[in-house]
């Protein structure tokens, strides 16, 4: 049983025992409870593909982050990825960047998704995103730098042959150190909330 649930359970209980449960009173007053309890910010971003070559060979690619702001309540955030039109039966690796594009400054990598046979692909994961950030030295002092920005790349070097062909760059975007070039990125949309 939820928090909120026990909560609206507990009051309508404390109002029939008290004898003062009224048609609409106390119920309304619980269920607004529970409605603002259960309700929380959303962010929505929209990724395009992160270069005019990319997008000629992708053209009905569709990247739809939306992003549930928990942290404060349950100590995480949900972090909903879908997409379509993507090359089908593909990899793609999921980075909070301190930038959206080249040199992209610091990274998180937080999941991968894989499209289907008909190139979509969905995934949520569940870490903080309001609150991101890198804590690095620069000049032997430590600095907060904020992960606002979302990119993704092919998991597979192999991955975007099909549109940059045999030789396109090997970069370190993957668990193994491996990746293809960034698919997409935020660059044109809103960044995510700073703290």
């Amino acid at each position: 049983m939820t928090t909120t649930l026990r909560r609206v359970m507990t009051t309508l209980g404390a109002a029939c025992a008290a004898g003062t449960l009224a048609a609409s009173g106390a119920v309304a007053d619980a269920g607004a409870t529970a409605a603002s309890e259960s309700s929380a910010p959303e962010v929505h971003l929209k990724l395009t593909p992160s270069s005019a070559k990319l997008a000629k060979c992708m053209p009905h690619a569709k990247v739809r982050i939306e992003v549930e702001l928990t942290t404060d309540r349950v100590g995480f955030d949900t972090f909903d990825v879908d997409a379509s039109g993507l090359p089908r039966d593909t990899a793609f690796t999921v980075f909070l960047l301190e930038q959206a594009d080249a040199p992209f400054g610091a990274a998180e990598y937080i999941g991968d998704i894989t499209s289907n046979h008909k190139g979509r692909a969905e995934n949520t994961f569940r870490l903080i995103v309001q609150e991101a950030f890198a804590s690095t030295l620069v000049d032997g002092k430590r600095v907060r730098v904020d992960l606002n920005q979302v990119g993704m790349w092919f998991a597979d070097p192999k991955g975007d042959d099909f549109c940059l062909g045999k030789n396109s760059p090997v970069t370190p975007f993957d668990g193994d150190n491996e990746a293809g070039v960034q698919a997409f990125n935020s660059l044109n949309t809103t960044p995510l909330p700073a703290p």
